[in-house]
């Protein structure tokens, strides 16, 4: 089997414990993963049990980012759920429950502590304020991190649909500020503030704490589009992929393939 995002990602946290940004790629990896978690009882709804793992000082939920691999560690049919990292430390929060993450069954193997699922679950429930300032110029950006630029195409690669392309520029305010933004171009209705979520978690997850990201949203027919397209870094925002059409033939109606008799 192929390593996944995560065995990577918990490749790069092992062989640097001592780099933030390393383990903030991993964090930011086991909430982006769709994960399998294993219950109790077959799930009602949005409602749902954990089987967990209790040690002497500390109660786990047993998750997996393969099918594959929550089988070979059941080693029997199981009931279980497949939910984004972000939707389940969301529902453990609070409940003194970590996660035992492909316990024995991969190279990311790991047991992650209540107090770290209360992190992230935080760290991911962080909204970006909004704010108002009036904006004078758009300049070509320079010297920006590189770990910002990775970790914005790897969030924008995610959100397939929610706008057609944005672009990061510099920014002069008529205040005198000055700063970045990542201006939008045709955003769906309603996509707003999850693409400005999305915005903020890559920069938190980029491990540039003091850095600041203004976002924006402009039509395509703006006057301000064609200056942005001008001095921005632009990123495309993949199409949705569309459900394969599958064409039913009704019995007999091909000539080449006779119906079958019984």
């Amino acid at each position: 089997m192929t390593d996944t995002p995560l065995d990577l990602a918990h490749a790069g946290m092992e062989a640097a414990p001592e780099n933030d940004a390393a383990r903030l790629k991993f964090y930011e990896r086991l909430a982006d993963s769709e994960l399998f978690i294993m219950l109790t009882e077959e799930a009602r709804g949005e409602t749902f049990a954990p089987d967990l793992f209790e040690l002497p000082d500390a109660v786990y939920a047993l998750v997996f980012d393969r099918e594959e691999r929550l089988a070979a560690f059941a080693e029997k049919p199981v009931p279980y759920a497949a939910l984004s990292g972000r939707a389940i430390v969301g529902a453990l929060a609070g409940q003194g429950v970590g996660l035992a993450l492909n316990p024995e069954v991969a190279p990311s193997s790991i047991l992650i502590p209540a107090e770290a699922v209360d992190w992230l679950a935080e760290t991911l429930a962080n909204a970006p304020a909004q704010v108002e300032e009036r904006i004078s110029a758009f300049q070509r950006p320079t010297d920006l991190p590189e770990a910002l630029l990775r970790a914005l195409d790897i969030k924008l690669s995610m959100s397939a649909g929610l706008a057609a392309t944005a672009y990061l520029v510099a920014t002069s305010a008529q205040s005198g500020a000055r700063g970045h933004l990542l201006a939008f171009i045709d955003a769906k209705p309603g996509a707003e503030p999850a693409l400005a979520k999305a915005t903020s978690e890559a920069l938190t997850f980029s491990g540039l704490e003091a850095g600041t990201l203004d976002v924006g949203f402009f039509a395509a027919d703006d006057p301000a589009a064609e200056v942005l397209s001008r001095h921005g870094l632009r990123f495309d925002l993949p199409e949705p992929k569309q459900p394969t059409r599958v064409d039913r033939i009704a019995p007999g109606s091909d000539p080449e393939k006779p119906p079958i008799l019984k």
